[in-house]
């Protein structure tokens, strides 16, 4: 199998900067660990927040080597999995401040991206979630009376005729098309975001893995195998992988594998067979869902949230591949678009999705309030980590900002079980959701998490 670097389509074609790696011992205000989304938007945010504070980032990689560059480059509006999620989670006034939320973080990203010329590939295309069944028809049309009632005016039912007259595929029975968002190169994002963070003064350290985080005195120090930073406050902006530095943060996140392919680039005949004028990006209606969209270049990218948990919290390269979920996700294509049955895929990869089990991110601090993290993402990062960036920002720096009061930032999520029992737990739950997404009932044991308000996805 190829390396990460080689295998995920977004990091192959990410042009070479020059790396400095962490050497000797240096000094900041606030050492930031992880060179992803968070970190880097925490990091501008800091510098936006207080100019003349000294922020140094450090990752284990290059920047965007984690999820941030290696997921489906869909940029959506919401934070949390779907209006009715928020609305179960957090109740309706609150979901509808984060529906409001939502929308204006992806209109402010969109113009600090071209006021600021980062180049991402950026099409504000919107995206559209199909229906596959007349249950999923039915969610469909519920989803866009429900984001109604919240005040969002985006979104828009589509029936068969229309969904079918707009992206050929013999599954598809509806959709809901939203407007806003788009799809873009998340790992040029990233890596836009780094330059810009640099270009402010923040000091960006890579090919640095981070070994130990200790506290000392009034502050903390992040430790790798060739220097150190000592700082007032570190952020743990780490994703799937905070646990390795932080162990009591695992009872509040699954560490969950997604895997992608994408397609060699299609001629003219072959879009034509498939329409897709609109490129927009494109999941559906079930739990475990496909998800996809058009790259720049002409290929399709072709995902599956069906994820994987390894057992023990893993998240290591070993992880990084699985022939068994290329072979589904190779079949699911041809369901999906027969036509194109031969379509050849050049490249595949997996990634980590920190997934918790209200389905949105959350946040938190140890050490006396040296060391702060927010993760949680759970396939919504794209957008999100900019609105935690700003959370995190504010909790380091102690100012005072609306978004502290989210119930997202105050209150944790339902904690997940320990040890052996997690890996248990997932494979009952993803057991029966497969029936469910197959046609079933749900089972009791679903009904019973759906009254606790725990949800298992990616």
């Amino acid at each position: 199998m190829l390396p990460i670097e080689q295998a995920c389509f977004w990091l192959a074609n990410l042009p070479p900067h020059p790396v400095h790696a962490l050497a000797g011992t240096v000094r900041a205000d606030v050492a930031i660990v992880g060179a992803g989304l968070t970190g880097l938007w925490t990091a501008l945010f800091l510098k936006e927040l207080d100019p003349a504070r000294e922020v140094a980032v450090v990752e284990q990689g290059i920047a965007a080597w984690g999820a941030s560059g290696r997921n489906a480059g869909m940029l959506a509006e919401t934070v949390d999995h779907g209006h009715a999620a928020a609305i179960e989670h957090f109740g309706e006034a609150e979901a509808a401040r984060l529906a409001r939320l939502g929308e204006k973080n992806v209109a402010e990203m969109i113009a600090f991206l071209a006021e600021r010329g980062v180049d991402c590939d950026f099409e504000p295309t919107g995206r559209m979630m199909v229906a596959l069944t007349e249950a999923q028809v039915l969610e469909a049309q519920r989803a866009v009376e429900t984001a109604a009632r919240l005040g969002v005016h985006t979104y828009a039912f589509r029936d068969r005729e229309a969904v079918q007259a707009e992206v050929h595929s013999p599954l598809y029975r509806g959709a809901v098309s939203v407007r806003g968002g788009g799809i873009l190169d998340p790992a040029k994002l990233t890596d836009g975001l780094r330059r810009e963070a640099e270009r402010r003064g923040v000091t960006v350290y890579e090919r640095s893995p981070v070994v130990a985080v200790r506290t000392h005195g009034s502050g903390a120090s992040v430790e790798t195998a060739g220097g150190r930073i000592d700082a007032s406050r570190v952020v743990l902006a780490t994703s799937a992988y905070t646990h390795r530095l932080l162990p009591r943060v695992a009872r509040w996140f699954l560490p969950l594998w997604d895997y992608i392919l994408v397609s060699e680039p299609l001629d003219e005949r072959q879009w034509h067979a498939v329409g897709w004028r609109g490129r927009q990006g494109i999941s559906d209606g079930r739990t475990f869902f496909n998800y996809y969209r058009p790259t720049r270049d002409g290929r399709v990218l072709w995902g599956t949230s069906e994820a994987v948990y390894y057992r023990g919290d893993r998240v290591g390269p070993e992880c990084e591949h699985s022939e068994p979920h290329y072979a589904a996700l190779r079949e699911s294509w041809r369901r999906h678009f027969p036509q194109l049955a031969d379509l050849r895929f050049e490249y595949a990869w997996g990634g980590a999705i920190c997934s918790t089990t209200r389905l949105t991110p959350f946040f938190g601090h140890a050490h006396d309030g040296r060391v702060l993290y927010g993760l949680g993402f759970t396939g919504h990062g794209l957008g999100t980590t900019r609105i935690a960036g700003r959370i995190l920002a504010h909790l380091a720096l102690e100012r005072r900002s609306d978004l502290l009061d989210l119930t997202l930032v105050r209150r944790k999520p339902f904690p997940l079980p320990p040890g052996p029992l997690r890996g248990f737990a997932v494979d009952r739950v993803t057991r029966d959701l497969r029936r469910v997404d197959e046609g079933g009932a749900p089972s009791v044991f679903l009904r019973l998490l759906d009254r606790l308000g725990i949800g298992f996805s990616s």
